[in-house]
Parts: C-alpha cells; sequence; structure tokens
C-alpha cells in the first residue's frame, strides 16, 4: 500500500502505512494459545506448551506492532482525521467487550431465572424433574442437578472480593488524577498517580490469583464445579485477563510519559488506556453485585 508523503498536518490528507506482515503472525501465535488452551483444559500436556509458546509469540508481535504505530505517531504522520479513527476504533473495541461480557452475564441470568426453575420441576420442567432429579433443588449457587464436581463452597463477597473492589475503584481515581496532571502539564505528579494505577492492578491480579487458590485447595470450587463453577471463573477470570491486559498498557504509558511522548493536547494513546480501564473498572462493579453479592 502506498504511503502518504505530503504535509500530515494537512486536514486533507490521511496517512496510509506500507503493507504489515504483523497481522498474519499475530493470528498464528493467537490461534496457538487459543488451542493450547482448549487441549490444556482436556488435559493434553502438549497444550500447555503450545499455550505459552502461541502467548510469548503474540506479546513479542504485539510489542513490535505497536512499536511501529508509536514511531509513526512521533514521526508526526498523525494528523486530525488519523486521530478520530482511532477514537472511533477504540470506541467499537470497547463497545464489542461490552457484548463480550453481555454474552456470560447472559448465560448467568439465563441459568438463575430459568434453566434451574425448570430443571426443579417449575413449569413444563415438572415431568423432567419427577422423572430424573425428583431431589433436585433450584437454589443458587447450585453445580447443577448431577452434582457435577462435587459439593463447593462460595467464596464470600465481603473479603477478598469487597476489598478487590474497592483497590479497582481507587484506581479508576488514580488514572483521573493521572490524567488530569498530564492536560495540566505537570508531570511529576502524572507519573505517580499512573504508578499507582500500575501498582493498584498489579495488587488487583495478586488478590484474585490468592483467592483462585483458596477456591481451588479449600472451597473445591473449580471449573468443573457444575455451572456455577464454570460461570463464576469465566466471568472473573476474563475480567482478570483483561486487568491483566490494561495494566500492562498502563506500564506502557508510564514508560511513554516518562520518555516525554505525549503533550498536554495530543495524548490520545494515554486517554484510549484511561477509557479501557474505566471499562474494567465498570464491569468489576457489575461482576460483584451478580457473581458475588446476589
Amino acid at each position: 500500500m502506498a504511503q502518504a508523503h505530503a504535509d500530515h498536518h494537512d486536514a486533507n490528507v490521511y496517512f496510509v502505512p506500507h503493507g504489515s506482515k504483523w497481522p498474519v503472525f499475530a493470528s498464528v501465535f493467537l490461534f496457538t494459545t487459543m488451542a493450547g488452551v482448549a487441549f490444556w483444559l482436556n488435559g493434553v500436556h502438549a497444550g500447555k506448551i503450545a499455550f505459552f509458546v502461541g502467548l510469548a509469540g503474540l506479546l513479542g508481535i504485539l510489542f513490535k506492532w505497536f512499536a511501529d504505530v508509536i514511531l509513526e505517531s512521533l514521526a508526526g504522520h498523525y494528523n486530525s482525521q488519523v486521530d478520530t479513527s482511532f477514537r472511533m476504533g477504540m470506541v467499537w473495541f470497547i463497545f464489542s467487550e461490552v457484548m463480550f461480557f453481555a454474552a456470560f452475564f447472559g448465560a448467568l441470568f439465563y441459568t438463575r431465572q430459568f434453566a434451574l426453575p425448570w430443571l426443579g420441576g417449575e413449569g413444563d420442567g415438572a415431568m423432567t424433574n419427577a422423572m430424573l432429579w425428583p431431589e433436585f433443588s433450584s437454589a443458587w449457587p447450585s453445580s447443577g442437578p448431577g452434582q457435577v464436581g462435587g459439593h463447593f463452597q462460595t467464596i464470600p463477597a465481603w473479603g477478598l472480593p469487597l476489598a478487590n473492589t474497592l483497590i479497582l475503584l481507587t484506581s479508576g481515581a488514580t488514572i483521573t488524577v493521572a490524567h488530569h496532571a498530564l492536560k495540566a502539564g505537570h508531570r511529576k505528579a502524572l507519573l505517580f498517580w499512573l504508578g499507582a494505577t500500575v501498582a493498584l492492578g498489579c495488587l488487583f491480579l495478586y488478590y484474585q490469583a490468592e483467592e483462585y487458590i483458596h477456591a481451588y485447595k479449600e472451597l473445591n470450587l473449580t471449573l468443573g464445579s457444575g455451572i456455577y463453577g464454570s460461570t463464576f471463573f469465566m466471568l472473573t477470570g476474563f475480567h482478570g485477563a483483561h486487568v491483566t491486559l490494561g495494566t500492562l498498557m498502563l506500564a506502557i504509558m508510564w514508560l511513554r510519559c516518562a520518555k516525554g511522548h505525549f503533550s498536554k493536547d495530543n495524548h490520545f494513546a494515554f486517554e484510549a488506556v484511561a477509557w479501557y480501564w474505566h471499562f474494567v473498572d465498570v464491569v468489576w462493579l457489575g461482576l460483584f453485585l451478580f457473581v458475588y453479592v446476589l
């Protein structure tokens, strides 16, 4: 593809980069990562190796890919039209993430409001319940009529989950303060509050790891604990993956801020990460309410 060499500050010029090999390699490593997860969960030893190889390759590709974008930005290739495209792209990306979590929240809602009552004998499920699982109670939490995974205990909402909620809410405040410091040109305050946000993200992940270890070792709450275990770990696990990605992006923003890559008026990369982090905060509030409390 041709590359624009005209005045990049001209509003009528839109920068078109050369063709890139990174999307192809990223697709290959992403497929390797997901295939590794699938094999790993099904007990294939090679799946674990494939997962880490794919993950390492994907991270390396993303590092090179985003490095190219950063260099293009620092070279002054991006004008207001490109900035608008980036903003629209980030908005649609976050919307896709909203729909992603909506699917899992929908599964949780359907299970609790429709599937379990039906299996417990309500409505058209009376015959199914009488013939197959007459002793089944549709109370939530449940591992299902077959008691898949055996007896388990749930994690109390007012322990680590509450602490993690407070941590994420605080991180939402610190990233906002950092953004205001960036727009005001206060570099030291920017680096301090942004660094605090990174630290809070790491603390959240540490406590979530502690929670998972406690669930598996002491509560017998695992991915195999029926419908409750699967929905619990799918929702909290994918959210944890998003926090991990967000923390990594925040750390990269800290390094870019330290190098002086952003100005008061030109810092959309920082804004995009802040939008993403606030999205992660809001999703966790929904998780805390519907997974832990209710």
